[in-house]
């Protein structure tokens, strides 16, 4: 575990703080020995994956490198590169989908 990327989580307000806890711990669980980093200034996972807070929410983000068109298809934004999801609140994290999310990101890394 990165000592930069507890001490970008500890600056969060409520309730980002928790959403990034709780997405880091299911990154963390998920792949055991993925490399966790800061980059640009928010925690990334293998240059894969990253998760910022914003005002109101957090995105969780994704490559889309080797997504098809369907996988594209549950993420948001319009990025060439990066797509995302939004989580607002902690009621909104469904563990499995993150993890299925997750999952599906892995299968495309090189």
């Amino acid at each position: 575990m990165d000592a930069q990327v507890e001490q970008y989580i500890e600056k969060q307000s409520s309730p980002q703080r928790e959403i990034v806890e709780t997405l880091r711990k299911i990154i963390l669980k998920t792949f055991p020995d993925v490399k966790e980093e800061m980059k640009m200034g928010v925690p990334w996972y293998e240059e894969k994956l990253y998760v910022v807070a914003l005002k109101d929410h957090v995105n969780l983000g994704f490559c889309l490198k080797g997504l098809s068109q369907k996988e594209k298809g549950l993420l948001e934004g319009s990025g060439k590169t990066m797509r995302h999801v939004k989580i607002h609140s902690l009621k909104d994290i469904d563990d499995k989908k993150i993890e299925n999310l997750l999952m599906m990101a892995r299968r495309r890394w090189s």
